[in-house]
């Protein structure tokens, strides 16, 4: 197949995520499997305009900000003339709207959509304009079949209107060699971890007044990641006399994340929504057990009791409690951690590149 791949950016964007993450595996692997992969994205100030990479052919076209006043023209500019068999707009910020755009078949492919979490993260008026953007779904992509990523984002599509029979779920993968569990590293003491961007919806606030009311000195938190919420959690950090026992690591390796993976006792995420929370299945192979708010997408990547613990959102009793438990009590770390292995082996990059190949096969 020939597939052009929309999204706001690749994954040498400095503001790169997960949705990155998942656009690459999946379709590196299938520009491997002999398919000509275009991903056509935002760029940002001082980027090539074409670049190669994991076997796609990026083609760049304004900034974050530009992106989507740019992209309509850039497409029909450079590249609605080589007719791609589909076009699949990864839609995990705003909508670009790519059904208008006059190609042959068109495929939604949302990790997740915002909703109202947007006023949790931008100024009003931003939040009100993505918000808006999400509500136009229903009708402009009425003809499209949707790829999504989780159960939790097929019910959020269907909620808004879309029919369920197009709507494919296919869950992500995750390196389940490269991420393998090392007891040895574990750390001699409980060390609590949150791996992920510092922004203000991912409500890293929550894990920091949770660890604040543990009672117990020799208990660590290391955050790894960057975001512009930065200042604001370092500030209540200092407020909640934690300086000694929180550490921010600021933007981590894929090593130094796997080390820290490995070193954690628990994993904590307390976001309202996610697409799935690929980094619970990442501790979930390094043998680590998860806490985390049981929010739509991030309660089908953690088992309840099994894997981890799930708390209601927005409750830090709760999740002070779960960090309790595991703080004082090391085999619940080795038993849970192992179960978490077990079933992290069933989630591969490979098996959710066939998936979506079979997929696109039958639209295409």
């Amino acid at each position: 197949m020939k597939i052009v791949v929309v999204n706001w950016q690749d994954r040498e964007h400095p503001m790169a995520g997960g949705a990155e993450v998942h656009l690459h595996e999946i379709f590196g692997r299938l520009a491997r499997r002999g398919h000509d992969v275009t991903l056509f994205c935002g760029g940002w100030a001082g980027c090539p305009p074409r670049v190669e990479l994991d076997g796609l052919k990026v083609v760049r076209a304004g900034t974050r900000q530009t992106w989507p006043l740019v992209a309509r023209a850039t497409w029909q500019r450079t590249l609605a003339a080589t007719q791609p068999d589909v076009l699949v707009e990864d839609i995990n910020k705003m909508p670009i709207f790519t059904p208008w755009w006059g190609a042959r078949r068109t495929v939604g492919l949302v990790p997740h959509l915002f909703g109202l979490t947007a006023f949790q993260e931008l100024a009003a008026p931003l939040a009100a304009a993505v918000w808006l953007s999400e509500r136009p779904l229903r009708w402009a992509y009425r003809d499209c079949p949707f790829q999504a990523i989780s159960q939790s984002t097929a019910d959020d599509l269907v909620s808004r209107g879309i029919a369920r029979g197009k709507v494919s779920v296919i869950l992500p993968g995750i390196d389940a060699l490269g991420l393998t569990p090392d007891v040895a590293s574990r750390a001699a003491t409980p060390l609590f971890a949150y791996i992920g961007r510092l922004k203000a919806y991912k409500r890293v606030d929550l894990v920091i007044k949770a660890f604040a009311q543990l009672q117990d000195p020799r208990a660590r938190l290391e955050i790894a990641g960057e975001g512009d919420h930065r200042p604001a959690l370092e500030a209540l950090v200092r407020s909640l006399d934690l300086a000694g026992r929180v550490t921010f690591l600021g933007f981590v390796s894929a090593a130094e994340k796997r080390a820290l993976l490995r070193r954690a006792w628990v994993v904590a995420l307390a976001s309202p929504k996610e697409g799935w929370g690929i980094t619970n299945l990442e501790a979930a192979a390094c043998g680590t057990p998860v806490v985390a708010s049981n929010s739509p997408g991030i309660r089908e990547s953690v088992q309840d009791g099994v894997t981890g613990v799930l708390t209601p959102h927005g409750h830090v009793a709760a999740m002070a409690a779960a960090f309790a438990r595991f703080a004082a009590d090391p085999a619940l770390v080795t038993t849970m951690g192992t179960a978490a292995r077990a079933f992290a082996e069933g989630f591969t990059w490979e098996r959710a590149a066939l998936e979506t190949e079979r997929h696109l096969e039958s639209i295409a």
